[in-house]
């Protein structure tokens, strides 16, 4: 795990100081790390409605396309 920079002292109040050493990593990261997020227009999003729909029709947009 990185090592976060520690804040400066001035930049943050007494109560809002954190403990960088007893930090835990992120659980849900691997989780997470395995999904790309691709945000649609909303024209686009109320044709294709679920991710699977979406799938299919870039899926058929590949196989039309020509190989190089």
């Amino acid at each position: 795990m990185k090592q976060m920079p520690s804040p400066k002292q001035d930049d943050l109040l007494p109560e809002y100081e954190f403990d960088y050493q007893k930090a835990k990593p992120n659980r849900f990261v691997s989780a997470q790390s395995k999904r790309t997020v691709v945000v649609l227009d909303e024209d686009v999003a109320r044709v294709f409605t679920t991710p699977e729909s979406v799938n299919k029709a870039l899926r058929a947009l590949i196989e039309a396309m020509p190989r190089r």
